[in-house]
């Protein structure tokens, strides 16, 4: 696949990274989550780069992003409790997996040929304004190689993609530093614990969420059993190391969050991951962390990370 020099574009530069999305080329852009790697979804040689750039298996689906519930609802049905969710938590930090539309016209790449597909309106001002420009449904998974750590600053996408994609808007880090958390609207399931508490969503349905994580035949992003790793070896509930992630009162190499507040850890996972990967050794160590709030999604993926590597 030809691939143009990675242009790194500033936000005045918007209009820049809409043409070459429109054009079928790859532009990576900041959401309030992690930094995505976008194509337009509705084109089949666009939405095939983007598997080939990250090396992504062809059966793990990617979320399609639009900037309101109006153009969500003109790619796939929504009933009343998809709406109320939407509603509820868009923009923001959420993936909605809701039926498709017969007339959708979306690659079926975009869904690894299923009859559902996973929408989110992102709340970052960058991310937004840049899909209003484009004026399509587009297509953005983790801009990083497959499995490997998620970036968070435009910094992060050039050392992972740089060279196999067209360009990187910058917004800079992102703020809330972990991927989406995925729902099935009907019935009602958790898919990927992400970016907002499982708590809120329970709260906003008046029930308890049942769980859909299984890796084998993966029905959202972020569902396989090994994801998210760095090249060392991750060991989970340590308590002392010599490549250390602490969090709380256990100290390390570097703390997710000396306070204990998992928003601030959630924000710092990946990027503190991606340090200690760059320095001498083999095996990182990381300190329990709550399973309550965001803790939930830092433990899936911390999970992930330290999963056997096939």
């Amino acid at each position: 696949m030809p691939q143009l020099a990675t242009e790194v574009l500033d936000p005045p530069a918007l209009e820049r990274a809409a043409e070459l999305l429109r054009a079928g080329s790859l532009v990576a852009f900041p959401t309030e989550t992690v930094y995505g790697l976008g194509a337009d979804a509705t084109n089949g040689t666009a939405v095939a780069k983007v598997y080939e750039a990250k090396g992504r298996p062809a059966f793990n689906p990617l979320i399609v992003h639009v900037p309101s519930l109006v153009e969500a609802e003109q790619l796939a049905i929504f009933d009343d409790t998809a709406r109320a969710l939407a509603q509820a938590f868009w923009p923001g930090p959420v993936s909605l997996v809701v039926p498709l539309k017969p007339d959708h016209g979306l690659s079926s790449l975009v869904t690894a040929g299923l009859d559902t597909v996973a929408i989110r309106v992102p709340a970052q001002p960058l991310a937004v304004a840049l899909l209003r420009a484009v004026g399509r449904p587009v297509a953005a998974p983790s801009a990083n190689p497959s499995g490997a750590i998620s970036p968070t600053t435009a910094a992060h996408v050039l050392d992972g993609l740089g060279g196999r994609i067209d360009a990187v808007l910058d917004g800079g880090p992102c703020a809330v530093g972990l991927e989406s958390t995925i729902l099935r609207a009907s019935p009602p399931a958790l898919l990927r614990p992400g970016g907002l508490p499982l708590e809120a969503v329970e709260a906003a349905l008046g029930t308890p969420l049942t769980h859909d994580t299984s890796p084998d035949t993966p029905s959202a992003p972020g569902q396989l059993s090994s994801h998210y790793a760095p090249d060392a070896m991750v060991l989970l509930n340590q308590s002392d190391g010599p490549l250390m992630v602490g969090f709380g009162k256990v100290s390390g190499t570097r703390n997710l969050s000396p306070s204990g507040d998992l928003r601030e850890a959630a924000a710092n996972l990946f990027a503190m991951l991606r340090e200690l990967d760059a320095m001498p050794g083999d095996v990182i160590h990381v300190a329990p962390i709550p399973m309550t709030g965001l803790g939930l999604a830092i433990n899936d993926r911390l999970a992930r990370a330290a999963a056997p590597r096939g």
